[in-house]
């Protein structure tokens, strides 16, 4: 798949600033999450299920825990064509050498208009010159709603 990002860029933690080590890590998010929605609002199942790991974690808003590509695949087959997603990063925080966390807010609607608005958390593993989702774990999101 063309869209996967490059892992190119820093090494991880201990280079740098931990303001830089957090813009990286929000970089790598961002950038994967923008493959992701691309992929997802053109309904390429096979191009979201390459942006896992093999072993990865996989919790959608439906309540089966799922893992790997295959089942990941499987799961967005599912989604109704024609659903589009809008992502906005809250967050990317460094975790470890090679590995970046984060958050965003989720907006999916459906072809008929109605919107379903999710928290997203997802981990993400440097896999070569690539990163890919390791954990990925959606939860529902009321807009304008925080907690302490």
């Amino acid at each position: 798949m063309s869209g996967v990002i490059g892992a190119e860029g820093r090494g991880g933690r201990g280079e740098g600033t931990r303001t830089e080590d957090a813009a990286h890590a929000y970089g790598v998010v961002t950038e994967l999450l923008d493959v992701w929605r691309r992929a997802f609002d053109e309904h390429r199942t096979a191009d979201l299920a390459s942006l896992f790991t093999e072993d990865a974690l996989f919790q959608g808003i439906s309540p089966r825990l799922l893992v790997g590509p295959a089942e990941i695949s499987g799961y967005y087959d599912d989604v109704a064509a024609g659903t589009t997603a809008d992502v906005k990063v809250l967050r990317g925080n460094p975790l470890c050498e090679g590995m970046v966390g984060g958050f965003a807010e989720v907006t999916f609607t459906a072809r008929t208009g109605a919107t379903y608005p999710i928290r997203l958390s997802i981990v993400a593993q440097r896999a070569g010159d690539t990163w890919l989702i390791r954990q990925y774990h959606a939860g529902p999101h009321s807009p304008g709603v925080e907690t302490a």
